[in-house]
């Protein structure tokens, strides 16, 4: 028996919050939205692919501050660094980590998005 992979991560989001949540990780990140099942439609919300898995936007009624996050990749860190700075979302520097450029930021619910490009 073993862990196969990661099918998804959800972040939370407040509710009404899926027009924010779509400007943010579709039109801001590039993530292409994907279709909830109907099962689960009532729930509110909205999913997003990246790459082989997902990204779900869950329903709270408060979103609690936390260092816990995604850490999402991408081919252009200083395009993507540029494009968040532009519609003033905040950029926080770490410490770097073995083989890749990383960067943090917040999407529009105070959630924790690490974004980070392989050297």
């Amino acid at each position: 028996m073993r862990i196969a992979g990661i099918h998804h991560v959800q972040v939370a989001i407040t509710p009404g919050g899926e027009p924010a949540a779509r400007r943010f990780y579709s039109e801001l990140l590039g993530l292409e939205e994907v279709e909830k099942p109907a099962s689960l439609g009532d729930r509110g919300g909205v999913w997003f692919a990246c790459g082989d898995q997902q990204l779900h936007c869950g329903v709270e009624s408060a979103v609690a501050h936390s260092r816990r996050h995604p850490a999402l990749l991408t081919d252009d860190l200083e395009q993507m660094r540029a494009r968040l700075i532009a519609v003033g979302l905040p950029i926080v520097q770490d410490r770097q980590i073995p083989g890749f450029r990383r960067f943090y930021t917040e999407d529009p619910f105070g959630n924790r998005i690490e974004l980070l490009q392989p050297d």
